[in-house]
């Protein structure tokens, strides 16, 4: 060890968890019948991102657009925590939570990064033990009423660098450890001095 401060950076979706969450947490919210209605609407949006040709960030913003906007952000978060305390358990890997509690009996500072909404990964990060959330933010359009737009950025990719770097006040002092398992993670990889990609390392090994 070097002797600087430890951080731990986790991706969510597929790193901590075995699958993507936001669809699940949308059938959830809105059941089968909106979703299977939402796929017909929003069919050139999935092709065009299933193509390369529109980017991550922009057809989440418009799968979002079209399920939140104009809802309450307040019922939002309601249903954040209940997906974060019912549901979600179920998709954690258990080798992530060993990796996690290893670093957590380290005395590390554990953060996930996630490009998935703030409304339910952070109720999960805290019950979890993480010490920081850092994950995509929705917009307000007034009245508490979401626009289902990103508050800042999607948090994917440089982002995820940039939220990190601003968290901790520049990376310079510290030893970081990163988890990740898609090209949505390589900037975070890339900065880390311990970079895992679709693996975790036993428990207790230190490396």
């Amino acid at each position: 060890m070097s002797g600087r401060p430890v951080v731990a950076a986790f991706d969510f979706d597929g790193t901590i968890t075995y699958r993507d969450t936001l669809l699940p947490f949308l059938l959830r919210l809105a059941g089968w019948g909106a979703l299977l209605r939402a796929a017909v609407v929003l069919l050139p949006t999935l092709l065009g991102y299933g193509l390369r040709l529109i980017p991550n960030g922009v057809a989440k913003e418009r799968v979002l657009r079209h399920f939140l906007a104009g809802m309450d952000d307040a019922a939002l978060r309601r249903a954040g925590e209940d997906y974060a305390r019912v549901q979600l358990p179920a998709m954690v890997r258990p080798a992530a939570l060993a990796r996690l509690h290893w670093h957590q009996r380290q005395g590390h500072r554990c953060v996930v990064i996630s490009a998935s909404i703030e409304h339910y990964v952070a109720p999960w990060a805290r019950a979890a033990g993480f010490h920081d959330c850092l994950a995509t933010r929705l917009a307000q359009e007034g009245a508490g009423r979401l626009s289902g737009r990103y508050a800042g950025e999607n948090c994917y990719g440089a982002e995820k660098e940039r939220r990190l770097r601003q968290l901790l006040g520049g990376l310079a002092n510290v030893e970081i450890y990163a988890y990740g398992d898609s090209r949505g993670d390589r900037e975070l990889l890339a900065l880390a001095d311990h970079a895992y990609y679709r693996t975790m390392p036993g428990e207790g090994d230190g490396a």
